[in-house]
């Protein structure tokens, strides 16, 4: 397996080179040369979570061998990454009950992201991405300095996944009282000499925009060996599309189509939905489902990406306005154009504002639909989800869930033989105010984390400046 950038001028790589890149060096993100085929769903139907993982990501890995990553490898690695989570499914679903639609009742599932160390959904891709490292970088005798953003919870899974590993250091950007007080102390309580949580004022697109111009400048670039676990890495992207798999054959024995609503705000969560499609998967519909940070809703309603204010939600994971992996799903609908994507994304972070053609907008359309839900909404949600079956879930669910049931009511995901599965990004504990604002009561942390308010933090403060970040890298890593 090859890969290519989507701005169309960077080298093509095979998946040892992407996995360390991280982005590429003309700015764009990576993306397989081709899509494989999944195996026939019959043969997966049944089998562990991690022997599925290994059959659905295998072809994007051949040919690493050199790096470390023969078959029996990789299958150590993933088998090694899954036994982390606190049960063997790994990400199990588990029934919502029916939504009544114009045609009748349709089944609702919630599939279980946050049985992971750090209790979110990124965990999925992130522990598997460390032990990548790890297997990589022994191979090669070599270092990386991983530097991301998060708007809370690729932080903590990152820095958990990379904590204590000889060969990585890692620093993630945050912005400064913008993640939950849970979300914060799981990256600054780690106690890791490697692994540095960094508080930026601001909100989480400007913490992203000095991680894309750290990577831009090639000179600091090369000196820091430096590398990236935001789902711009298309490990991230790859290890996601497995759950949508695992996920399809628990809700749709006959093989037959199946709906995903999604919360997600940098689109890297739904495009691995999408990318499963390409590659086989009966995928019905696809659907964003936003907070009031709404740019994707409004996107696919318009063909218009227009930046606008980051306003404070209670979905805190979703307070972005600008969606990184949109990009890869554009690079597709333009024919694979690179020139042409980037001269989009150029006139996007020039003006704020871009529009695609009105044939690009009817093919996202095809596929794919949104709306958004408010704080309010989504607290109502999550009241009425614990009533109607006992379970908690965090208010990012809650959008999603919402979400679904508004989609089902007016008639877009109506018909009662398409199952529709929404996505459980993140642990209700991760989000105890925002829970107890809903339902008045908080919902206690796993065994694990019980200690976690008494932990001593750690955390370093940089102004929203590349100089500083550069400086404060430069500082702090081992040599």
């Amino acid at each position: 397996m090859r890969y290519v950038s989507t701005r169309g001028s960077a080298p093509e790589l095979g998946f040892a080179d992407v996995l360390l890149a991280g982005l590429a060096s003309d700015g764009g993100l990576y993306v397989p040369e081709t899509w494989p085929t999944l195996p026939p769903l019959a043969e997966l139907r049944g089998r562990p979570y991690p022997e599925v993982a290994v059959e659905v990501m295998w072809p994007f890995v051949a040919g690493s061998d050199g790096d470390g990553l023969d078959r029996a490898s990789f299958e150590e690695i993933v088998a090694g990454a899954y036994a982390t989570f606190d049960t063997p499914e790994v990400c199990p679903v588990r029934p919502l009950g029916d939504v009544t639609g114009p045609r009748g009742a349709v089944p609702l599932h919630l599939l279980e992201l946050d049985r992971g160390p750090t209790l979110a959904f990124k965990d999925v891709a992130l522990q598997l991405v460390g032990r990548l490292f790890d297997r990589v970088l022994g191979a090669r005798d070599g270092r990386i300095c991983v530097l991301g953003a998060t708007s809370g919870d690729t932080g903590s899974a990152a820095m958990h996944a990379c904590a204590g590993r000889e060969r990585v250091d890692i620093f993630i950007l945050f912005p400064d009282g913008r993640t939950s007080e849970v979300q914060r102390r799981q990256m600054t309580t780690l106690g890791a000499a490697n692994a540095h949580a960094i508080a930026v004022p601001g909100t989480f697109d400007d913490c992203q925009d000095l991680v894309k111009a750290a990577f831009a400048d090639a000179g600091f670039r090369d000196e820091v060996r430096l590398s990236a676990v935001n789902s711009i890495n298309w490990a991230r992207v790859m290890a996601q599309i497995v759950y949508y798999v695992t996920a399809h054959l628990s809700v749709a024995p006959d093989g037959g189509p199946v709906s995903f609503v999604v919360p997600t705000g940098n689109f890297g969560n739904i495009l691995a939905g999408w990318a499963a499609k390409a590659m086989g998967l009966p995928v019905e519909r696809l659907v964003v489902a936003s907070n009031r940070n709404d740019i994707l809703t409004r996107f696919l309603s318009t063909g218009t990406m227009a930046v606008s204010e980051v306003v404070p939600t209670t979905s805190p994971s979703m307070d972005i306005q600008v969606s990184s992996n949109l990009e890869r799903l554009l690079f597709e609908r333009l024919d694979r154009d690179g020139a042409a994507l980037a001269d989009l994304m150029a006139r996007f972070r020039a003006d704020g504002t871009v529009s695609v053609p009105a044939p690009v907008l009817a093919a996202l359309r095809d596929e794919f639909d949104a709306a958004r839900l408010d704080d309010e909404s989504a607290a109502a949600v999550i009241r009425s989800v614990l009533g109607r079956t006992g379970a908690v879930v965090d208010p990012h669910t809650a959008v999603g869930i919402g979400v679904a049931e508004e989609l089902v009511g007016d008639g877009v995901l109506s018909d009662p033989s398409v199952p529709v599965v929404c996505l459980a990004t993140a642990h209700p504990a991760k989000f105890p105010d925002a829970v107890e604002a809903a339902v008045g009561f908080r919902p206690e942390l796993p065994g694990h984390l019980e200690d976690l308010f008494d932990r001593p933090e750690q955390v370093e403060h940089v102004p929203a400046d590349l100089g500083a970040v550069e400086a404060l890298v430069r500082a702090e890593l081992r040599r």
